[in-house]
């Protein structure tokens, strides 16, 4: 059966104001190319239809009519698709109820400040530490446009991060917000101990340390550190460079003594609890004791358990070696909690995920590029390159990718970038990256808000950069579904993306249950903003970690012209939307495309 895409253009009349006049010059709405039939035909056809996609272009005169044009406009108003093609009427706006709509209070204050185009489409991940974990530091996060908190199981205990959990929940109840929380579990490759009780100890050049697999009654011995791996001293050999924390601290094996290593410090730096460790010989990774490690570990495990109890949105996989590892985990948190709805991340930040790249992201619903752990298991040259890759990838594959680690590493201790870091972060949001991560910056910096504020700052100079220079998409997205009925709701969600651009319309409006056709639409990184709507809690903080989406909570039903008119009350009075806002809307429970002004 072929399907057909129907464009319903209300005409003006004599007794009725001119709904087909948009407020955007229209000369160019369909210049992109669609791979179904086009049709045209006048709205004022109310016969019925066989089945088919339906596009229909809307508008209401923003000068009040007398009480006859009024009449007459009811009946040639904006006609509405419905799945059987035949058309509906627009309804008078119903009074306003603002109680039955939630945004997160930051996006609808810059709306109503700045407007459409000056919310920010890149989303921003904080880690929560010592620095940041108080109800106070965590407001001040969200105000500064926090999207995810970050709990990492590699510090703090399961209590210490179920308060957090506790603290950003009641945020987002009581004062607006839409934070959703993220769980990266600590993976089983090597790595050291705590510091005992120190937040960091700089370790100097020259100086020997002891890095041991025995186990110390605390307090540790001077210039001593724990490692979690009992193979470390067998598997090491004099010589080998010992990388800590991706290169961050560089110490050379000079000596073994039984379960002891003795390493000098070649390069200088900061040592942190529970930091990652490599070790390399002859300028090559060590990776074969490595590479038999479980990517979960038994740690891992009782971790997850404890993220499906408390409700976290994502759970983020360190080290992912295959696709296996992220397919077992989906079915365990399934089994474990069969209403979840947990998305699994995918951490690519070894060897094993470059070469399994493409079968472990369509396998994760999302990935992070870690760049830290990344860069000590390959040259420090191929890294930006990577990132590309990934990036484009999981672009084309329709899964939020997040660009992590290092960002503003300076930060944690001055309250200025380099400028170099500026840039690293300019070319991770003109790569369209869905998500930018801060890590020790957010977690035990001295400087948290600030360094959340450059990269809210730099991710909306550039963003706007973007669209003043007019650098519309040129990347090439495959079709990716995997029924005909994904594939007529991929062809709306480009169709929609491209019209967007071509019109300059204000918004798109998506109404999504599961939030499927909203991804598709953010993956064509439109122009203008996204606002989707669900109608679960979870399926809206999930929506948050997405480019260009701004989700709401709204119970709607299957028919679009009683979600539309519902929509744009709450909206307007709210002061979001203004009479005369030029939006395209679609639907996951209707098949079509509508265009029309605000009325």
């Amino acid at each position: 059966m072929s399907q057909s895409l129907n464009l319903s253009i209300s005409t003006s009349s004599p007794t009725s104001p001119n709904f087909a006049s948009l407020s955007r010059p229209s000369t160019s709405f369909l210049t992109g190319s669609f791979r179904f039939p086009v049709k045209f035909r006048p709205s004022g056809l109310r016969t019925p239809a066989p089945p088919e996609l339906l596009i229909t272009k809307a508008s209401s005169d923003p000068e009040a009519p007398s009480a006859s044009a009024s009449a007459s406009a009811s009946a040639a108003a904006a006609t509405l698709g419905s799945d059987n093609g035949v058309g509906g009427v627009l309804s008078a706006v119903p009074p306003a109820d603002t109680g039955s709509i939630e945004v997160d209070a930051v996006t609808e204050a810059e709306l109503k400040e700045n407007g459409f185009r000056s919310t920010r489409r890149t989303k921003l991940i904080c880690t929560i530490g010592p620095a940041t974990c108080g109800s106070e530091q965590l407001e001040a996060l969200a105000v500064g446009g926090m999207n995810v908190a970050r709990i990492n199981m590699c510090h703090g205990t399961r209590e210490w991060h179920r308060r957090v959990i506790e603290r950003v929940r009641r945020l987002n109840e009581e004062k607006g917000y839409a934070v959703a929380i993220m769980m990266d579990t600590e993976g089983s490759e090597i790595h050291m101990g705590e510091l005992g009780g120190a937040s960091s100890v700089k370790a100097e050049d020259g100086e020997v340390w002891i890095f041991s697999v025995r186990a110390f009654e605390s307090p540790l011995p001077e210039r001593t550190i724990h490692v979690n791996y009992e193979g470390f001293a067998e598997d090491v050999k004099v010589g080998d460079d010992l990388l800590v924390d991706g290169g961050m601290v560089r110490f050379e094996v000079i000596e073994k003594i039984g379960p002891d290593v003795k390493c000098r410090c070649t390069d200088p730096g900061l040592l942190l609890p529970r930091a990652n460790l490599t070790f390399w010989r002859h300028g090559s990774l060590v990776r074969e004791r490595n590479a038999m490690l479980p990517t979960i570990s038994s740690k891992d495990w009782l971790d997850i358990d404890f993220g499906i109890a408390e409700g976290v949105d994502f759970i983020a996989i360190s080290f992912v070696k295959s696709a296996e590892v992220i397919t077992h985990l989906r079915s365990y948190i399934k089994a474990r909690a069969r209403d979840s709805d947990i998305s699994v991340i995918a951490k690519i930040e070894s060897v094993d995920s470059l070469r399994n790249l493409e079968e472990i992201i369509l396998a994760s619903d999302g990935a992070m590029v870690a760049r830290g752990d990344l860069g000590a298991q390959i040259p420090l040259e191929q890294v930006p390159s990577e990132q590309q890759k990934i990036v484009q990838l999981c672009r084309q594959l329709n899964k939020p990718v997040i660009v992590a680690s290092q960002l503003l590493e300076s930060m944690i201790e001055y309250p200025t970038p380099t400028r170099a870091e500026v840039a690293d972060v300019s070319e991770a949001v003109r790569q369209r990256a869905d998500a930018l991560m801060l890590s020790g910056e957010s977690a035990m910096g001295q400087y948290p808000d600030k360094a959340l504020t450059v990269l809210r700052n730099v991710s909306l100079r550039i963003e706007r950069w973007w669209r003043e220079e007019k650098h519309h998409e040129v990347m090439e997205l495959p079709d990716i579904a995997s029924s005909f009925a994904d594939s007529i709701s991929e062809e709306i969600c480009n169709s929609a993306a491209k019209m967007a651009n071509n019109l300059e319309v204000d918004a798109l409006f998506v109404y999504t249950k599961d939030g499927h056709m909203a991804s598709l639409l953010s993956r064509c990184r439109p122009d203008c903003p996204i606002f989707a709507f669900t109608t679960t809690t979870s399926v809206r903080r999930r929506l948050n970690l997405q480019w260009g989406l701004i989700p709401f909570r709204l119970s709607f039903a299957d028919d679009m012209e009683s979600n539309l008119n519902k929509t744009f009350s709450l909206l307007k009075a709210r002061g979001m939307i203004k009479s005369g806002d030029l939006v395209i809307a679609v639907s996951d429970m209707l098949q079509s495309i509508q265009v029309m002004n605000v009325p």
